[in-house]
Formats: C-alpha cells, structure tokens, sequence
C-alpha cells in the first residue's frame, strides 16, 4: 500500500498546475519546511518535483585532498561506527545485517554512516570522493517512512525498503558502498551513470556490473532523490570527524581515509 500510495505522490508531484496554484503549493511545501532557498538557481519551480530536485546555484567548495572525504549530501547524521559481526545500526538498539544490505558476503567489517535527508534537504547527492564504479545492484522492496519514528518502530527498514546500492573503488584502491535507500513518497531513486534503473516500479532485484569501471569526480553529482530518503555509506579503513545527530551539508568534510 504504501508504494501505491508512493506512486500516486510522485505523479501528483509530477504534476503541472496552473502557475497561481503551483506557486501556492510550492510556498505551502516552502512555509511549512522553512526551506532556505538563496543558494538554488531559481525561487520558482514548474513542479513539486521540479522544487525537490531543485539545484545549487554555485558549485560548494570542498578539500580536494584524496584522503578526505565528504558528505554526499544535506543530511541528518542518524548514525555511525564500525560494523560488528557484519551488523549496523539503523538507529541505536535495532541492528540488520550488512551483508543483507549489500547482497553480498563481506571480508572485514565496514565503518559506517548513515545520512537521513528530510523533505526541507537539498535532495541531490554527490560523489564522497573519486570514485571508479563497478556495479550497481537494485533491491526491489517496500517503501516505508525512514524518519527518527520508523527507524525506533521497524525492525531493519533499510533492507525491506527499496534501494540502490553502488559499489566503487575508491582512490587508495579500497571499498565503498554508497546505499540509496528508498523510502514513503519518493517518486524515485535515480543515479545518472545508469539509466536503466527504474526504482519505484517493480519488486525483482537487477545487477549492473561494469568491465570498465565507470569514473565519477568527487563534488561530482550522482543522482538524486524525488522526496527525502536515507544514504548509507560503508566505507573501508575510515575515521570520521563527524558524530551522531550533527547535521552536515553536501561538500562538508566527514573525515579521512587510512
């Protein structure tokens, strides 16, 4: 019911009105959310959809230094640490298995961090460092609510809800995964290096695999959200400066490769 319901949203957000209603809903979606929209290319949008994927007027800077990472996105900070016996948190006391997760049998435990993008959150997400990409893996699944209340009431959300999960080298060779996880309401999940990946539209799972690893900047956009959602990163050998319940920003600094 609930990727019905996901479904009949994202064509109303699809939708475009009349101008004079269309502004009236934007403002309402804008009032309600206090949505500072002074750094986005436009104040007026054709779309609901149109003001969820809105993008930055300028290019944010961040530290080039290969062994830094950042933030992929305008994001609460839900949770973090090191795996243990190959499980996560989604919140703390409710752990689900990596290995689930990813859909696939790991070597080492990861460090972990997840990022929950609200529906007032800049929406686009970015490459947390130079990426070479091997594969994208798509889970088809429920679409449950991912904010502070779902993530106390249900029991390994991230792993019934829909999502993407990238798969990349990063620049000292080692593993990250960066997990797009789908959520109520998102219209859809879309990642711009593949565009045969449908999400919100059937419940089989695809793989993509690459022979020639596909090649992404760090700053670089990857693909956005049509409504907020969840972004996991598992990353290898990680140390964070940032901490649990710290709201950071796209192009933020989050801490450093071994």
């Amino acid at each position: 019911m609930n990727n019905f319901f996901s479904r009949l949203f994202g064509c109303f957000a699809h939708t475009r009105f009349p101008t004079p209603i269309q502004n009236f809903i934007n403002s309402v979606y804008v009032a309600i959310f206090s949505i500072d929209l002074s750094e986005f290319e436009s104040t007026s949008y054709p779309t609901l959809n149109a003001l969820f994927t809105r993008k930055l007027k300028h290019n944010r800077i961040f530290d080039g230094s290969a062994n830094v990472l950042i933030s992929p996105s305008d994001s609460l900070i839900t949770e973090l640490g090191v795996s243990k016996e190959k499980k996560a948190l989604q919140i703390k006391g409710m752990q689900y298995s990596v290995e689930e997760l990813l859909g696939e049998t790991l070597s080492k435990e990861m460090f972990y961090i997840n990022l929950y993008l609200s529906p007032k959150d800049y929406h686009r997400y970015h490459a947390p460092c130079d990426l070479e990409i091997m594969e994208l893996r798509y889970f088809g699944g429920d679409l449950m609510p991912v904010n502070m209340p779902s993530l106390h009431k249900n029991a390994h959300l991230f792993i019934r809800n829909e999502r993407v999960v990238l798969k990349a080298k990063m620049p000292n060779q080692k593993i990250l995964y960066f997990v797009a996880v789908g959520a109520l309401n998102v219209g859809s999940i879309i990642f711009h290096c593949e565009p045969k990946i449908q999400t919100n539209a059937r419940r089989y799972n695809e793989t993509y695999a690459y022979a020639s690893p596909k090649k992404v900047r760090k700053g670089e956009e990857l693909g956005m959200f049509q409504m907020g959602s969840t972004i996991v990163l598992f990353i290898e050998d990680f140390t964070p400066s940032i901490k649990s319940a710290e709201e950071v920003k796209f192009a933020q600094s989050i801490g450093f490769l071994a």
